[in-house]
């Protein structure tokens, strides 16, 4: 989603944004993230394909491997609840309607629970621990980045990749993760970071960046929902969990329909 949000940023296309699921989406596919339609095209739910198709370059399957290998952290996202469902929280709803955004903020608790069930049965079905340093994630572009003709993976402006990676590190920032340490603290990581400091000068007036908080040049986080749109949030995730005999087998039904490789 980071990713996306992004490259229609850094291009300048006007776009809608909602944090509920569109019906569309919905029906189709269940809760996914991210999902775009282009020019009332049909609906694309994978980051690569849709930042293709706003004009940004393929990536090659290696660099694509690398991506999904730095994703290791967000397993750790719901590792407390309480500081899951409170970084969704934070997010609000852009609609400009009250009642649109009151309706999204209530249905948004439906995905945050989605989201936090799939990944702890994902936790508890990885089959691969942890790795000892964090930072042996981001080796890869360490050392690709010596390389490069630019500060950016990209070169001098940034490319798909630079935003695929990028939007991960705004997911690991979102809701702390470990890999924050590593990419603050590795001495190996020298490279990695002024790269991140290039993307955020790239991306200073970018709404939805996290990174700021925690890597140079400092920024201050976005600005939260409002405290109505929050408590509007809480109630529907009370109405969520209380109505776990009916939610959960409907989340169970939806993981089963989510597209292979997705």
């Amino acid at each position: 989603m980071q990713a996306v949000l992004l490259g229609v940023h850094d291009k300048s296309i006007s776009h809608s944004l909602c944090t509920a699921p569109p019906l569309a989406v919905f029906a189709k596919w269940g809760v996914m993230m991210p999902a775009a339609s282009v020019d009332g095209e049909p609906w694309q739910l994978e980051s690569a394909d849709i930042l293709q198709r706003i004009g940004y370059e393929t990536v090659s399957a290696e660099d694509l491997h690398a991506v999904n290998g730095a994703w290791r952290g967000v397993l750790h996202r719901p590792d407390s609840a309480f500081r899951f469902f409170y970084g969704f929280s934070l997010a609000g709803d852009p609609n400009a309607s009250a009642m649109l955004r009151l309706r999204n903020n209530f249905l948004r608790s439906f995905a945050t629970l989605y989201f936090f069930l799939l990944i702890r049965f994902s936790v508890l079905t990885a089959k691969n621990p942890d790795p000892e340093n964090f930072g042996d994630q981001f080796l890869f572009w360490e050392e690709k980045l010596t390389h490069c003709d630019g500060p950016f993976l990209g070169g001098e402006s940034p490319d798909t990749i630079d935003l695929l990676l990028f939007g991960i590190i705004q997911c690991h920032c979102s809701i702390p993760v470990p890999p924050i340490q590593a990419l603050q603290q590795d001495p190996r990581l020298d490279r990695v970071r002024a790269w991140i400091a290039a993307m955020q000068e790239r991306f200073s007036d970018y709404k939805h960046l996290y990174s700021g908080v925690y890597f140079e040049p400092h920024s201050l986080p976005p600005v939260p929902a409002s405290l109505f749109e929050r408590t509007i949030f809480w109630l529907g995730s009370a109405v969520m969990i209380l109505s776990f005999p009916v939610t959960v087998p409907l989340i169970a039904f939806l993981v089963l329909r989510v597209p292979r490789g997705s």
